[in-house]
């Protein structure tokens, strides 16, 4: 089943080179019918399917408030003040979490930049320190998550990471460069042509599933079920 057609990339293009409220209230119905509801349609349709992989991760249909992200972009503080993303996104988070230190899934759908994701972004130090220690105290468990042929062949990782290593721990660790990281985060490249695919559905959740020893370790590095 095909959820998006390519009048949806077509319409986030136009926004890039757009992105100004009269255009996009002048296009408002497009935005909906093409871009927002086939996501919505997306999640709903996502949630049995990722239930599968995991029975904890949330993928909420609501279009305000659940697993979308608003196309509205905050520029309180940002240099940059247009007012509108140019992608659509969706994070599907776990059940149990109580912050952002969590890890979960993510889809963005962009064009020439769309993807998924999965891992936990930016977490607070005491979860950073969890999975820090966790790594130590389970390198193997780490090595099986993370070295597997499929996840370092379709798999980067991505986010942040110190110069030197975190204070408390060996540099000589042979998984110090992880160690290093501020971010536990991956990316899987969507080309265009998977987006309007009947089989997107099936390429979203094979992603996952490939991430899903990943998330798991992270997951139950914070103390949550996987």
């Amino acid at each position: 089943m095909a959820y998006f057609d390519s009048d949806a990339l077509r319409f986030l293009s136009d926004l890039r080179a757009h992105n100004d409220r009269v255009w996009f209230q002048a296009n408002k119905e497009r935005f909906e019918s093409k871009v927002r509801d086939p996501m919505l349609h997306f999640i709903a349709d996502l949630g049995p399917r990722l239930k599968k992989i995991s029975p904890h991760f949330v993928c909420d249909p609501r279009p305000v408030g659940g697993s979308m992200f608003r196309i509205y972009r905050d520029t309180r503080f940002a240099k940059d003040k247009s007012p509108y993303k140019t992608h659509i996104g969706a994070h599907f988070w776990h059940a149990k979490a109580k912050d952002d230190s969590s890890p979960g899934f993510y889809l963005r759908i962009e064009p020439g930049a769309s993807m998924t994701g999965a891992g936990i972004w930016h977490p607070e130090p005491p979860a950073l320190k969890k999975i820090r220690d966790r790594i130590v105290a389970d390198a193997k468990g780490w090595q099986r998550a993370t070295t597997g042929r499929e996840f370092r062949s379709a798999c980067g990782m991505v986010g942040e990471s110190l110069k030197r290593p975190p204070p408390g721990y060996d540099p000589d660790h042979p998984f110090i460069e992880d160690l290093k990281r501020k971010d536990f985060a991956t990316s899987l490249a969507l080309a265009d042509r998977d987006i309007a695919s009947g089989k997107l559905m099936d390429t979203v959740i094979d992603a996952f599933r490939t991430t899903a020893p990943f998330v798991q370790f992270l997951t139950r590095s914070v103390g949550l079920p996987f």
